[in-house]
């Protein structure tokens, strides 16, 4: 049995405000390509199908069409709402188009809905757990003990009462810890959402969705396949693709890639504005991908923007690099914000706002306003 993992399809994002919503069209066409190609017998899309809660008009046509089109080739569809979507409008008729091998996972109600994926071989049980917080879950299951994201995430596993004789396949849409972020996700500081991987054990594939890039955690069979294009600039270096998952009658899973073309690469281009803009060093490049130029010159170039688009029309973002900056330039390091915790960032932001640290009074409101807010 062969499946594609797909994930974060992020449909109607915008980039530096750019629209990207052609760039999308013409990666699913690719994905369709690789379809007929392959043939795989159903498709498992891990979340965040849309970039918003209400997505615009174009990315409901775009999915609708892509839907449309593996339903017309007999190809099954497992697809989860992530956390930009709207778990209910993202379920929207997913009892009626059910029959036609296109499945939605509804708002989580204590059920995770699972199918069984048969051919004359394999059978594979594929779960579906939407993107869930710890107080939905706490609400659900009152009388289980539901502190964090990892809690939150066993308690529904447990509740799914897999056969793990059988070969199960789990869609989540979660942070699992040890995962390496990028610059378009949404960041949660101190790592609140962080998942142990270990609530997973259960499972032979984990299909994962949230995290950008390609990915594995703890071992092969948990997995991100990352997002079909690139989406910040922190992945310019990103090889997107499909994730292709093979499955034999012994259980054994292979897995491989299958590398996507996009209509416009993202791009980082350094120089002076003379370099830049000198025919020798462009003539052999794409000057329509979407690009980041960094100018290397000690002093500002009138409209630089204007004049670079001259030559790169889609210039997206510029950048200076030079002495000026690098003295007064401060650089946020995602990664070491994320170690540390909430209340460890609103210690910092406060000394620095009052020159004075907290009271034991205002430390314990601000620990009860955190825990509030982000629900755990």
């Amino acid at each position: 049995m062969k499946l594609f993992h797909l994930s974060d399809l992020h449909l109607g994002k915008r980039l530096n405000e750019f629209s990207l919503i052609d760039d999308q069209r013409y990666i699913l066409k690719e994905i369709l390509t690789q379809v007929n190609k392959e043939k795989p017998d159903g498709i498992l899309i891990a979340g965040d199908v849309y970039d918003r809660s209400v997505p615009s008009e174009d990315a409901m046509k775009l999915w609708d069409e892509f839907l449309v089109s593996l339903c017309e080739k007999k190809i099954e569809v497992f697809a989860i709402s992530g956390n930009h979507d709207s778990a209910i409008r993202f379920s929207d008729h997913g009892q009626l188009v059910d029959s036609a091998g296109i499945h939605l996972s509804p708002v989580y109600d204590g059920k995770a809905k699972h199918y069984t994926l048969s051919d004359k071989k394999v059978s594979v049980n594929i779960y579906m757990l939407p993107f869930i917080k710890p107080a939905v879950i706490r609400s659900i299951f009152p009388d289980e003990k539901i502190d964090d994201y990892t809690d939150a995430c066993r308690v529904a596993i447990e509740h799914m009462n897999i056969k793990k004789d059988e070969t199960n396949i789990l869609i989540a849409h979660q942070f699992v810890t040890g995962a390496q972020r990028c610059e378009s996700e949404e960041v949660t500081v101190g790592g609140l959402d962080n998942v142990d991987s270990s609530v997973f054990d259960d499972f032979d594939y984990v299909a994962l969705g949230h995290i950008h890039g390609k990915q594995r955690i703890k071992r092969d069979e948990v997995r991100y396949c990352g997002t079909p294009l690139k989406y910040s600039f922190s992945e310019k270096d990103h090889k997107k693709s499909i994730t292709v998952i093979d499955i034999d009658e012994n259980k054994k899973i292979s897995i491989s890639e299958i590398l996507l073309t996009p209509l416009h690469d993202l791009r980082q281009i350094k120089g002076t504005y003379l370099e830049l803009t000198s025919k020798k060093n462009y003539e052999n490049t794409a000057t329509d991908d979407y690009i980041h130029a960094i100018l290397t010159d000690e002093d500002d170039v009138i409209d630089a923007i204007g004049k670079l688009r001259v030559i790169y029309p889609n210039l997206m973002k510029l950048s200076y690099d030079n002495t000026r900056t690098q003295k007064s330039g401060q650089i946020t390091d995602i990664q070491n914000v994320e170690k540390k915790t909430p209340i460890e960032l609103f210690d910092e932001f406060y000394e620095k706002q009052n020159n004075t640290k907290m009271s034991n009074e205002q430390r314990k409101f601000a620990i009860e306003c955190i825990e509030s807010i982000w629900e755990v």
